[in-house]
């Protein structure tokens, strides 16, 4: 989803000014958050920032100590139960029952959830279906992978058809296949216009999932964007430029005003913040002068860096990512 397109969309979360203390530590200290429906918004922060506060109190399990705040158009004070019906939650351990088959938590919870025998029925066969956990249904939950007791969890979710979920750090513990499933499972949510509030261990789960990332530290929002937004904040981006022969590698190191160059591996490193217009303007200079290198490759900060820049802290978790991208 573009930027434009999520700003269009009418909010399905908006806070003003959110706070939270537990005796004289302030847990959220002025939280606003505008949050557009059919998106996934990525909350990132060290530990004890408050993003699981944050977590609790729109999803209405705590109350905040001020400010005001709206989830799926209900008003979080005087609507508490509209907000309970429009929502679902999974945190980051399951809530499913052992004891019970997969089939039997998903028919507990529509019942829960006051559905009819038979339409509770329907809707657990689905969920199992969707989640791929069809010949697992009857299995008692015990035996489950925790990849499949995850799906099970959020299937369960699903089972009221919310129109916000609340992922507090859902892939905690997962192995990498089995995390990626998540991840796919969360975009088909999205795309049926299902809003995904997300708080994360991974940095790279943020980049690959969120339309917007907000980074917390301390109680407060220190930043707020795409993670691409975010990255070209942190210095330390640059352009690689190879060439064929040293003579090409002189000629484009008389081009440009500020370069690292390595003259045995024949590379300039040119400053730059990895955009359309940056790169527009390092080939033109190129064509101008008739120097040609032989690739080029755009090198920029990681979340890891931005998480580190803004918070002072080594970002929380990471997978294995690319911190590069090869243009030409």
């Amino acid at each position: 989803m573009t930027a434009s397109t999520a700003t269009a969309l009418a909010p399905a979360i908006t806070t003003v000014g959110l706070r939270k203390s537990y005796g004289d530590k302030v847990v959220l200290d002025g939280i606003d958050l505008r949050i557009p429906q059919g998106t996934v918004f990525a909350l990132l922060g060290p530990n004890g920032a408050g993003k699981t506060t944050t977590v609790e109190i729109l999803s209405t399990l705590i109350a905040a100590d001020a400010g005001q705040a709206q989830v799926a158009g209900h008003d979080l004070n005087r609507q508490a139960d509209a907000v309970r019906r429009a929502i679902g939650v999974t945190g980051q351990f399951s809530a499913v029952d052992n004891l019970l088959t997969a089939q039997e938590n998903l028919i507990l919870m529509a019942d829960l959830n006051h559905l009819e025998r038979d339409e509770g029925r329907r809707r657990a066969a689905a969920l199992l279906a969707r989640f791929d956990l069809s010949e697992a249904a009857h299995q008692p939950v015990v035996a489950f992978s925790g990849g499949m007791r995850r799906k099970l969890d959020l299937a369960m979710t699903l089972v009221g058809r919310p129109r916000v979920i609340f992922l507090d750090e859902p892939t905690t513990g997962l192995d990498p296949r089995s995390r990626r499933t998540m991840w796919e499972i969360i975009r088909s949510l999205v795309d049926d216009g299902v809003t995904i509030f997300l708080t994360t261990q991974y940095l790279e789960e943020a980049d690959q999932l969120a339309d917007r990332i907000a980074v917390l530290d301390q109680g407060r929002l220190v930043a707020e964007g795409t993670a691409d937004q975010l990255k070209r904040r942190i210095p330390g981006g640059h352009i690689r430029l190879q060439f064929a022969d040293a003579s090409g590698l002189d000629a484009a190191a008389r081009l440009f005003a500020v370069v690292s160059r390595d003259s045995e591996a024949l590379t300039l490193q040119i400053p730059g913040d990895g955009s359309l217009p940056t790169l527009r303007a390092v080939l033109d200079i190129l064509d101008e002068a008739s120097v040609e290198a032989e690739s080029l490759t755009v090198h920029t900060p990681d979340l890891d860096d931005v998480f580190l820049a803004l918070t002072g802290h080594v970002g929380p978790q990471r997978t294995p990512d690319s911190r590069q991208e090869n243009v030409r």
